[in-house]
C-alpha cells in the first residue's frame, strides 16, 4: 500500500484526480462494509462525539445508568462519511503535484471568530500559535494559511517508512509548508522562537499525544490524551492561542468551477485565547488549564462536523492502557476505573 501511495504521488501529473478519487472512495465503502483497518475504533471514537452529556438534552432515549441511547445506525452511517471523508484526503494530497495555485485556493475558505484579525497584513501581523485536529485536508489548510494569512511551519510525525515520509513531507514542502519532524532537537523551542518574530503561523495537529509529554483534558464525554505543544509555544511566546477546525462544503458557480471539484473546505479559525490568566500559574497547570481551553473550542467543531474528523487510533481513556502510561494523573486513573465498571 504505501508503494502504492508513493507512486501516486510521483506520477500525479498523469493521473486523472476524478479517477483516483473515485478509486479512493471504492476502497473507502469496502473497508467501511467489511469493517476493515480503523473503521472499529473509528466508530469507538465517533461514538463519545455522539455521546451526549447528562444536562445537555432532557429528551430522547435513554441507556441503563442514565447516560443517552447511542443510535447505531446514524454512527454506522457517521464512519462511512468519515471513511470517504479520510481517502478523499488521501486522494487530494496525492494529486497536489498536478493542481495550479488558483485551483487550490478556490477549494478552500476561512470562516470563524478569529478571522480574518490574524490576516490583517496592513496592521502588522502577529505570528499565531494554533492547536488543531485531523480534520478535513490539514494539508489544504497549511497551504491557503500560507498565501491568505502568514508562512506556515509545522510538526510532521516521523514515520518509519522513510520513502513515505519523504513522500508527504515533498507534497507539504510542495504546497510552502515548512515541515519540522518529531525526534529533532528543541522543536518547541525552535517554534517559540519562530513565534518570537513577526508573520508567523504555527499549527500544530495536537488530537492525539500518547508520549510522556501528553495532557489528559476532557472531550466529549470522557477523556483523551493530546499534545502539550500549542499550549507551551503559546506560553513561552506570550501570544493568543487559536484553534483551528476543518471540514468540507459543497461548492457551486464560479468557485466550483476554478477549484474543479464539487467539494471544497472550510478552515474556520477560532479565538484568541489570551493567555495572560494563566500565566502566573505553576507551569504544569498552566499547561494543562491552557490546553483544556483550546479542546474545548476544538471539542465544539468537532461535534458540528464530525464526518471530517479523521481519528482511526485510539485516544480516549477507554481504549488505553493506562498502566503503561507516564505521569496519569489520579483523577483520570479514577475515571477509567468507573468506566471498567460500568
Amino acid at each position: 500500500m504505501n508503494r502504492l501511495l508513493i507512486l501516486a504521488a510521483r506520477y500525479s501529473r498523469w493521473i486523472p484526480e476524478t479517477f483516483l478519487r473515485g478509486l479512493f472512495l471504492m476502497a473507502a465503502d469496502l473497508a467501511w462494509f467489511f469493517h476493515l483497518g480503523g473503521v472499529g475504533q473509528l466508530e469507538k471514537n465517533l461514538a463519545h462525539v455522539l455521546a451526549v452529556p447528562d444536562g445537555d438534552e432532557a429528551d430522547g432515549p435513554r441507556k441503563e445508568g442514565g447516560g443517552p441511547a447511542l443510535d447505531h445506525r446514524r454512527l454506522r452511517h457517521l464512519s462511512r462519511l468519515g471513511m470517504r471523508s479520510y481517502f478523499t484526503y488521501f486522494s487530494e494530497a496525492l494529486t497536489v503535484g498536478a493542481r495550479d495555485e488558483d485551483t487550490l485556493l478556490a477549494r478552500v475558505r476561512g470562516a470563524g471568530s478569529g478571522y480574518p484579525s490574524p490576516a490583517k497584513r496592513d496592521i502588522g501581523i502577529r505570528s499565531v500559535p494554533i492547536g488543531m485536529g485531523h480534520q478535513g485536508n490539514w494539508d489544504y489548510a497549511g497551504f491557503w494559511a500560507g498565501k491568505r494569512v502568514s508562512p506556515v511551519t509545522t510538526v510532521a510525525e516521523k514515520l518509519k517508512d522513510r520513502a513515505l515520509l519523504e513522500t508527504f513531507a515533498d507534497i507539504r514542502r510542495r504546497l510552502g509548508i515548512n515541515i519540522l519532524l518529531t525526534g529533532e532537537p528543541d522543536i518547541t523551542g525552535r517554534l517559540t522562537r519562530l513565534l518570537e518574530g513577526p508573520g508567523q503561523v504555527v499549527p500544530l495537529l495536537a488530537d492525539r499525544d500518547l508520549s510522556r509529554n501528553g495532557v489528559f483534558v476532557r472531550a466529549f464525554d470522557s477523556c483523551i490524551r493530546v499534545a502539550a505543544g500549542p499550549a507551551v509555544i503559546a506560553l513561552d511566546s506570550g501570544l493568543p492561542l487559536y484553534t483551528v477546525n476543518m471540514y468540507r462544503e459543497r461548492l457551486s458557480g464560479d468557485r466550483r468551477r476554478r477549484a474543479g471539484t464539487p467539494y471544497g473546505y472550510v478552515c474556520r479559525i477560532d479565538g484568541p485565547i489570551d493567555v495572560s490568566p494563566f500565566e502566573d500559574l505553576p507551569r504544569d497547570q498552566a499547561v494543562q488549564e491552557l490546553t483544556q481551553a483550546w479542546v474545548d473550542a476544538w471539542a465544539r467543531g468537532v461535534r458540528q462536523h464530525p464526518e471530517d474528523w479523521h481519528m482511526l487510533q485510539p485516544i480516549f481513556i477507554d481504549d488505553l492502557d493506562l498502566s503503561r502510561m507516564h505521569g496519569v494523573p489520579d483523577s483520570v486513573k479514577a475515571m477509567a476505573g468507573k468506566g471498567e465498571q460500568s
